[in-house]
């Protein structure tokens, strides 16, 4: 029997981005801890030990189990996940921060079930459209179907709010709609609502609306909803080609907001320079078509587009977050991958890599 190995390549990247987001998280929390605002065994447990460490777990768990049993279970764990999403609104068990009702609470430990839901919605998609494969194209089962799979995802992460988490989940299931094979008119038709559902959440959300005017208009409330952007630009913009050198960040230690979380790329930037956040940029990149390459390969059909989903949601949330910290896009607060604090973030950004890595030591068998 041929033995079954994962694509090395793949493996390389995951190995590279994991390693070198630890050291670039290791010198942002040095900046945190220079304030006095956490503590040093926090951060080791809540990010090195339950994220970097448990997630690496899961990863190997999920490296080993066939990834077609995950089409089996696909409505059971999309439930789940819609279920534990809901448990933030339970009264004792749901927990708020910073205006959103995201994490649940468990004997202590606090987590983000909307990271789950992530990954639970691109299983499901995968398995609709590999299951309903000739009648993706048609407009009832295919472009119907999409937004059945999105529709109480939607409600309950904007009900939260967390419209960054629900553009993640958007994105990757779009992407493995588009891989079904969607039509163009499906395409113009979700581009319109698109556009339509961003006017009124603006319209609804004061915070969305503030997100994105400061977005076009950066510079006309600098120590409001502009002041993130503005610090990382001004980190960014301080490592120059070379960086002031790893660890060297000035931002970090007084001025940059949430340096360990969604502004870890600017402490990466002013470190490391355009060098060094080419680098990442590029890193990202090769990861996402590599993805899609094995997805390419994969005669499996529902493996091919989970491959597609996962490959397209690791890399939008790093592409993302490094838009917003350059301002080319609005802030989010979108993690890092790979990289930012979070453990919830980091446990099943890992299990997805897993679960990709599998897919590849299946590729080009049924």
């Amino acid at each position: 029997m041929k033995r079954l190995r994962i694509d090395k390549p793949l493996a390389l990247l995951i190995f590279v981005l994991l390693i070198g987001g630890c050291m670039i998280f290791a010198s942002a929390a040095f900046g945190m801890l220079a304030r006095g605002s956490v503590g040093i065994t926090s951060v080791v447990f809540s990010h090195l030990v339950l994220g970097v460490g448990g997630g690496f777990v899961l990863l190997l768990i999920a490296t080993a189990i066939d990834y077609r049993h995950w089409r089996r279970f696909a409505p059971y764990i999309f439930g789940f996940a819609l279920i534990a999403t809901a448990l933030v609104f339970v009264p004792h068990l749901g927990a708020s921060h910073g205006g959103g009702q995201r994490w649940i609470i468990i004997l202590g430990f606090s987590f983000q079930p909307s990271e789950a839901l992530k990954i639970a919605s691109i299983i499901m998609a995968a398995s609709y459209f590999s299951a309903l494969r000739a009648r993706t194209e048609s407009l009832q089962w295919g472009l119907g179907g999409l937004l059945a799979i999105l529709a109480l995802p939607t409600m309950l992460l904007v009900l939260q709010p967390d419209i960054g988490t629900l553009g993640v989940i958007c994105i990757s299931v779009l992407a493995v709609f588009f891989a079904a094979g969607a039509r163009f008119r499906d395409i113009v038709i979700l581009a319109c609502i698109a556009i339509l559902a961003l006017g009124v959440l603006a319209y609804e959300k004061p915070y969305v609306r503030d997100r994105v005017v400061t977005f076009f208009y950066p510079a006309q409330d600098r120590q409001a909803e502009g002041y993130q952007i503005r610090q990382s630009l001004i980190a960014i913009g301080s490592g120059q080609v070379f960086g002031r050198g790893f660890g060297q960040s000035v931002q970090k230690f007084t001025y940059l907001p949430e340096p360990m979380g969604d502004s870890i790329f600017a402490v990466a930037a002013e470190e490391l320079g355009f060098i060094g956040a080419s680098t990442i940029v590029i890193l990202f990149l090769l990861f996402a078509l590599r993805g899609y390459a094995i997805a390419g390969r994969t005669n499996d059909h529902f493996g091919g587009l989970l491959a597609v989903g996962i490959s397209t949601y690791l890399a939008a949330e790093a592409f993302i977050n490094i838009a917003a910290m350059l301002g080319v896009a609005p802030l989010t607060g979108i993690p890092l991958t790979f990289v930012s604090q979070g453990g919830s973030a980091m446990l099943i950004s890992l299990a997805s890599a897993g679960i990709l890595l599998n897919i590849s030591r299946h590729r080009g068998t049924k």
